[in-house]
């Protein structure tokens, strides 16, 4: 059989299940996700990370057993926070509300720990995506073409198109501000918005 797409991410060696386990490993990801802020890719190592989650490698080792198990943990729990977040857009009211409410999120989530945020999506670029991040930014894609097919927006000739445009968009502005030190996400916020509606807006069949 050929090798896996998923096997240069490594996953959990188990999957914790006691609330003692579940607690070790979320200290074991947070620790990583200092490590990485602090010292970067060249200080990034499992027995800094051990030490960091005040945990022996070796109990690190039962679930992760390399780096790029930690940073695949890493974000996939960041895909999963957003998501969340990101499923709240579609009980918004409007098309241009569920916009904005799909947008803030991205902005907090590049902003929040942007040190943190630039390394993994090098590290997102650098390793296949594991199938639960998959299906996260699937979703991703999904309720923004939902967003897009509201009345109260302009309608697209291919909303499938627009809303792949739209993610485009959104991630590369977003990035962009975060290489860049910005630090303003209302404006942010508001300039990706304002970027998508005018896209949307110039659509052949907009009007």
């Amino acid at each position: 059989m050929p090798d896996s797409p998923y096997k240069s991410r490594s996953t959990p060696r188990k999957a914790p299940r006691q609330a003692r386990s579940l607690a070790t490993v979320s200290a074991i990801v947070e620790a990583a996700a200092r490590i990485l802020e602090e010292r970067g890719h060249e200080g990034f190592s499992t027995n800094a990370v051990a030490e960091s989650a005040g945990v022996s490698v070796g109990s690190l080792y039962q679930y992760f057993p390399r780096k790029d198990a930690l940073i695949g943990a890493l974000i996939q729990r960041q895909a999963v926070s957003l998501i969340g977040d990101a499923e709240k857009a579609a009980e918004q009211p409007t098309g241009q509300a569920a916009l904005s409410a799909l947008i803030a999120p991205c902005v907090h989530h590049q902003l929040e720990r942007p040190a943190l945020a630039r390394l993994l999506d090098y590290e997102e670029a650098r390793l296949p995506l594991d199938p639960e991040t998959e299906r996260v930014k699937q979703r991703f894609f999904e309720l923004t073409r939902a967003t897009l097919l509201r009345p109260d927006l302009p309608p697209q000739p291919d909303t499938d198109l627009a809303a792949h445009d739209v993610v485009a968009i959104v991630k590369g502005m977003i990035d962009a501000a975060g290489e860049h030190g910005e630090e303003d996400r209302q404006g942010l916020t508001e300039r990706v918005r304002r970027a998508v509606i005018g896209y949307l807006a110039t659509a052949p069949d907009a009007g």
